[in-house]
């Protein structure tokens, strides 16, 4: 009798809605689990090695059902304003400060992504930057987003698909990096460990105001949850 491989299965250790839709945009089953992990930042730490350093305990701190096969995807990302890790606000006033200093200067967005197989113990890692330069928004602006409360549960207190606000004037790099979870570069792990995907331009992101991007219509179309 033919001997037939048995596909790992995916766990998504994220209880994100915009990375469990990001994901989902690929055609991949998954299960999700949360990872808690202590997320604050070492003395003297790089923002490349703390997203890096997150990413990976949050894959070992998911534990899958014994006896299978499983592939555990964890991400990380930052925001970085002058070497500064700028994570979710704590209120209102500090989203708008947060917003203020980030007004009209480029800054870096880091998404670390770590792939462990539960089985074989491989594991694979990737680092992805993009580079977001933010427009000259007004106080008033600031304010009324602010007051929607979109900000509070997010990295650098803004949503790159927030239509209604649409902070950014300019991106060099992923956008689906910005959002939470870089696709160019997840099909890539993918690969590597046998789960199968729909087709996505691999690391074909042009350097545009218009971010040609072929995924940008479908996440503006769910949004910023």
């Amino acid at each position: 009798m033919p001997y037939a491989k048995i596909m790992p299965m995916l766990i998504l250790a994220s209880s994100s809605p915009r990375r469990q839709q990001l994901l989902s945009l690929l055609g991949v089953a998954y299960e999700t689990r949360s990872a808690a992990i202590d997320e604050r930042v070492q003395p003297g730490e790089a923002p490349q090695d703390y997203v890096s350093r997150l990413s990976l305990l949050k894959s070992r701190a998911v534990n899958p059902p014994s006896g299978e096969s499983w592939i555990i995807l964890a991400a990380d990302t930052a925001v970085v304003a002058e070497n500064q890790i700028l994570g979710k606000p704590a209120d209102r006033t500090q989203a708008a400060a947060m917003l203020r200093k980030l007004r009209s200067r480029t800054r870096s967005v880091y998404t670390a992504l770590s792939l462990r197989d539960t089985r074989s113990g491989t594991l694979l890692t990737d680092l992805c930057e993009t580079e977001v330069t933010m427009r000259s928004y007004h106080e008033a602006e600031i304010e009324e987003y602010v007051a929607s409360g979109d900000p509070l549960d997010k990295a650098g207190a803004y949503a790159i698909q927030h239509t209604g606000f649409n902070p950014v004037e300019q991106i060099t790099g992923c956008y689906t990096n910005v959002v939470g979870l870089p696709l160019c570069h997840l099909v890539d792990l993918l690969d590597k460990v046998a789960i199968r995907h729909q087709e996505y331009p691999v690391r074909r992101c042009r350097t545009s105001k218009g971010y040609d991007c072929k995924m940008i219509e479908k996440i503006q179309e769910f949004g910023s949850p």
